[in-house]
């Protein structure tokens, strides 16, 4: 049994690449949204003074932009080369609603609830699909 379950779990972190991908993009985009944010509305110091352009700051602040922007680059194309490798893996099986329901959770991201209903299928019936797909699934393609 404990066999079985490591290579489920095995079986799911594949599937679930994808999704993480996802989430790594959407991160260094809001990483890079709230850095442009912040620079557009610079803090005053207002204490009289005349002060200059901090030059120093500006550079720094150009090339952090251009660092996240290069790790948005590879993290983008990282997400692309996840979906067509689980998309390959799940498109490789028999059953059709084995590959819809895991489409539907891994690839669309769809909660179970969602699945369900998509499939029209109780949430339990979904589980037990499942299951079986995840023994159907190969990891080694």
């Amino acid at each position: 049994m404990d066999k079985e379950k490591t290579e489920n779990e095995k079986k799911k972190e594949v599937l679930m690449s994808y999704q993480k991908e996802k989430r790594r993009v959407r991160r260094l985009e809001e990483q890079l949204e709230e850095l442009r944010r912040n620079k557009m509305s610079p803090s005053v110091t207002n204490d009289g003074m005349p002060h200059g352009t901090d030059k120093k700051d500006l550079s720094d602040y150009a090339a952090k932009v251009d660092e996240i922007e290069q790790e948005l680059v590879a993290a983008r194309y990282s997400r692309i080369c996840a979906f067509q490798e689980v998309q390959k893996r799940i498109e490789a099986m028999e059953d059709e609603r084995e590959k819809d329901l895991l489409t539907y959770r891994y690839l669309e991201g769809l909660k179970w609830e969602e699945v369900a209903v998509r499939m029209k299928y109780s949430w339990r019936k979904i589980h037990y699909l499942h299951s079986d797909a995840l023994e159907h699934f190969e990891i080694c393609a």
